[in-house]
């Protein structure tokens, strides 16, 4: 990508616009009960899977797993998303993409679109003082049919302005239309084109907590329990014992 139009992307995609759509869409998903439950089916849309009070807290909420970045060499633009269910990560990228996609083409404003819209008011305003020119030099041709060779100098006069101006106005429309669309070809071509790579993998390995430190936590744990099973009589003796002594006073 260049840096043109598809430099604010990353705006866009950080939008309040697309984060209350990804918000309010309804995604089908599995989800883990707990860590090592099975996986459970849910339809819900990602504001109610986050249980937020209200939308302000939903999206501050999604600051934390929507996220999107643009590398200054490649121009490539990265989007990502982090949560409990690898179906739901990826559905919320792809949703995103499709919903950036939406935004550029229905909001995008651009150079061309800018002409091609003032083009086309000032065609329809041009075509109008076409219908006028054109509705004078026929009232004039009621009553002067042959003013070409009417005695009359102010006859022929006023007839051949009539007929000048109509034909001004004609070649005034057909030049606008022209422009109108050249403008539309422009804005057609100034719109960014938004090639996705890749529409969003499903993950497989889990980003965090790292794999390696999960096995070291319940191998330490399974350790300590183990311990503990085999030392329950000494550590019973430990627990309910008195270490503390109360001194007695002798009275003189």
């Amino acid at each position: 990508m260049g840096e043109g139009l598809d430099a604010n992307f990353v705006d866009i995609l950080q939008s309040r616009w697309i984060k209350e759509s990804v918000l309010n869409t309804e995604f089908r998903f599995h989800v883990r009960s707990w860590r090592f439950g099975a996986d459970r089916p849910r339809r819900e849309t990602l504001y109610a899977y986050l249980e937020e009070k209200n939308m302000d807290r939903a999206v501050k909420a999604l600051d934390g797993i929507l996220t999107a970045s643009r590398d200054p060499k490649t121009k490539v633009i990265t989007i990502s998303a982090e949560t409990k269910s690898p179906e739901l990560s990826q559905i919320i990228v792809r949703h995103a993409t499709e919903q950036l996609n939406r935004f550029q083409i229905e909001h995008g404003r651009t150079r061309g679109g800018e002409k091609a819209a003032f083009a086309e008011l000032r065609l329809a305003e041009a075509r109008r003082e076409m219908d006028q020119a054109e509705e004078a030099f026929r009232a004039f041709l009621e009553s002067s049919r042959n003013y070409q060779v009417s005695a009359d100098p102010s006859v022929r006069l006023r007839g051949a302005r009539l007929e000048a101006e109509l034909n001004l106005r004609r070649q005034l429309v057909l030049t606008l239309a022209i422009n109108r669309e050249q403008a539309l070809l422009e804005a057609k071509n100034d719109i960014p084109i938004l090639n996705v790579l890749d529409a969003g993998n499903l993950p497989i390995d889990k980003s965090r907590p790292a794999r390696a430190i999960i096995i070291l936590l319940v191998t330490l744990l399974s350790g300590l329990g183990a311990w503990g099973w085999q030392n329950q009589n000494w550590l019973r003796e430990r627990l309910f014992e008195d270490n503390y002594d109360s001194p007695i006073m002798e009275k003189e």
